[in-house]
């Protein structure tokens, strides 16, 4: 260590002075932006402190817990004794450079804009503009802007590629990014390709971020929510887990599934995706139902007899969304029924909404009857209540008599419209 520094350790350095130091940082930090301060008073000194002050403004050491000082002179005498150029000088170069909040706060600004505008993409540009897309942004690029900016670029090619029809994820992440797994559940990229799509669907009911059990049963776990939000861009992932279930559909044209009329079939989200099957069902009623039993008990009473049937199997995923929606856009009108509980509320709100379902004998009529015949020992209702967008008085009578009412207990009167 040169002399100077020698001199300038023992005027200024060492812990007992780090809190003067920091304070007097702080007054560069926050002066104007070309660093010209010409006084600065500290206050709340201690003993050492005030004497440091004392020595570098060559004053007496008589203690005062608070000091004015003159920089320019400071600065002359720092300069003077070859011990630094100025005060700030010899602050930095005890502590490390000065940043001037101000200026650092505008370049950091403008860094983020600049990493953002990479995103042209109308949807990912959009969603860059909100406070949480700005948020995801930094936390899956720890904040550090040139990965923000690439980021962006590499979510910015996947977006413009989407909507697609019935490409696997592996596909599209190998086409756009060069890489296979680009894509895959966890990489940033596509964390906040899913991200855009999800604000798109504006679904709260079918991707909630913590699933949760009800009534006993679990609902979609991560890779059913993703899949389905894939699903929306027409994306494959596992596309062939949960398949939607259903009785008595056709399809015109040379699309067939190999099963007997009457008897349940099964449609992977790989097959409605990739052939977008031409269902014959304009000016048709689909009864849509909650639960895979009912339907088999159709099948089993009724047969080809039965009235076209899709089952959601709980809360609808990929499959099962793509169907109704492909079912809705043929013409055909869509009638819900599912369990008389919380979750068969949040399921009928969603189908309703979604795919513009009317209820089917899901009503609070219907429930009142069904709570009158209802069997002892009967199952009482659990979990936060739901409130049914299609019917006030359901939610009302649901919470005055807090029974769950089973859809599979209600099949006499539901196979009576399905014969019909």
């Amino acid at each position: 260590m040169i002399e100077g520094d020698d001199r300038l350790q023992r005027l200024l350095g060492g812990d007992a002075l780090a809190s003067l130091r920091r304070r007097l940082r702080q007054r560069f930090e926050r002066g104007p932006v070309d660093g010209k301060i010409e006084r600065l008073r500290v206050s709340n000194l201690s003993r050492d402190e005030h004497a440091a002050l004392a020595g570098l403004m060559g004053r007496p050491a008589r203690f005062s817990s608070s000091m004015q000082l003159d920089v320019q002179t400071v600065d002359a005498a720092l300069s003077r004794a070859g011990i630094a150029m100025s005060l700030r000088e010899a602050l930095e170069s005890i502590d490390g450079p000065i940043i001037h909040a101000e200026t650092a706060r505008a370049e950091l600004k403008a860094g983020w804009s600049k990493a953002i505008s990479v995103a042209t993409q109308v949807g990912l540009a959009s969603f860059l503009q909100t406070p949480f897309g700005v948020g995801l942004l930094k936390r899956l690029s720890n904040s550090e802007i040139e990965v923000a900016a690439r980021l962006c670029s590499r979510a910015d090619i996947v977006l413009k590629l989407l909507p697609v029809k019935g490409m696997t994820r592996a596909q599209l992440a190998a086409r756009c990014l060069g890489d296979a797994h680009a894509l895959d559940r966890g990489q940033a990229v596509a964390t906040l390709v899913l991200a855009v799509w999800r604000k798109l669907s504006l679904d709260p009911d079918a991707y909630e971020e913590n699933p949760t059990l009800e009534n006993g049963r679990a609902r979609e776990n991560g890779e059913d929510r993703i899949r389905d939000i894939w699903a929306k861009a027409g994306v494959l992932v596992n596309e062939l887990a949960r398949p939607a279930l259903f009785l008595n559909l056709q399809i015109n044209g040379n699309h067939t599934i190999p099963l007997a009329p009457g008897e349940p079939s099964y449609a992977s989200l790989r097959f409605l995706l990739r052939t977008d099957p031409l269902w014959n069902v304009r000016g048709r009623d689909i009864y849509v139902c909650e639960n895979p039993n009912l339907l088999a008990i159709a099948a089993d009473k009724l047969g080809v007899n039965c009235a076209p049937m899709v089952c959601t199997d709980g809360m609808p995923a990929a499959a099962q969304r793509t169907i109704m929606q492909q079912l809705v856009i043929a013409g055909g009108r869509l009638r819900y029924h599912g369990d008389f509980d919380w979750p068969g509320l949040r399921i009928g709100n969603h189908v309703m909404r979604e795919f513009g379902a009317v209820p089917w004998r899901f009503d609070a009529k219907e429930y009142l009857v069904a709570v009158a015949r209802a069997p002892s020992p009967d199952f009482a209702l659990t979990g936060p209540d739901v409130h049914a967008s299609w019917d006030e008085a359901l939610t009302a009578a649901m919470r005055t008599h807090g029974l769950a009412i089973a859809e599979e207990s209600l099949a006499d009167e539901l196979l009576q419209d399905l014969a019909r």
